[in-house]
């Protein structure tokens, strides 16, 4: 069975997102529809994972409202970061059970797909031990954060493209001090891609990487099997 794309062009709220992800979720869990990924944009939102301390949000709550930026506890792994515009936001809502029931080879399959997209453009990627994500010598631009419910991953992955960068001043990026965030145009500058391409180089990885046919999507249509659901 083909994994279905789910493909959003105008920015959406983390609250949003979050409760298209958890429809999914359940669906998939009783096995009603097949394996789907969402790629969206968020509005301008904070995010804490199950490692996330208040201490690195450097902002009040007042004052991330002045500047139009939400908060939230999510359930994620993972600890701070910041979503916005100019960033692609990979949800894989799949399952992980049997031969793939392997946590740690899903997380590097995601730090892969970074990885191949960010090669694609001419930028040198890597990893860093002990650390998850993608990294340039810029500075960090993938950030991962998922979580298993009964054998089923979601959330997943941001991308940084072309977004402003000025809302990571405002946190602890992932709660490593003193370590630069970076996106495709820092390094790249004019020469950064759009949007659309970079999209379509990362579900083309992660169709690769991951072994899954993708049926690409873009949102408001939905196949037969997600009407009921999203």
């Amino acid at each position: 069975m083909k994994t279905i794309a789910l493909q959003f062009d105008e920015p959406v709220s983390y609250q949003t997102g979050l409760d298209i992800q958890h429809r999914l979720l359940r669906a998939r869990q009783a096995d009603e529809i097949p394996d789907t990924v969402l790629i969206l944009q968020h509005t301008p939102v904070i995010t804490l994972g199950n490692r996330g301390r208040d201490n690195y949000l450097l902002k009040t709550p007042e004052e991330y409202k002045a500047l139009g930026i939400d908060v939230f506890h999510a359930e994620r792994g993972g600890d701070v970061t910041y979503h916005a515009p100019g960033q692609w936001v990979l949800y894989p809502i799949i399952y992980l059970g049997g031969s793939d029931a392997d946590s740690h080879g899903y997380l590097w399959n995601l730090e892969e797909v970074a990885l191949r997209t960010l090669a694609d453009f001419g930028i040198q990627g890597f990893r860093r031990e002990g650390k998850n994500g993608a990294w340039t010598e810029q500075g960090k631009v993938a950030a991962i954060g998922f979580r298993l419910k009964r054998w089923v991953a979601f959330h997943g992955m941001s991308f940084n493209v072309n977004l402003d960068l000025s809302g990571f001043q405002t946190i602890v990026p992932c709660g490593l001090v003193g370590q630069p965030v970076a996106s495709m145009k820092t390094v790249l500058g004019d020469s950064c891609p759009s949007m659309e391409a970079v999209c379509d180089r990362l579900l083309a990885n992660f169709s690769e990487v991951c072994g899954r046919e993708l049926k690409i999507f873009q949102y408001p249509e939905l196949p037969p099997e997600l009407q009921k659901v999203v």
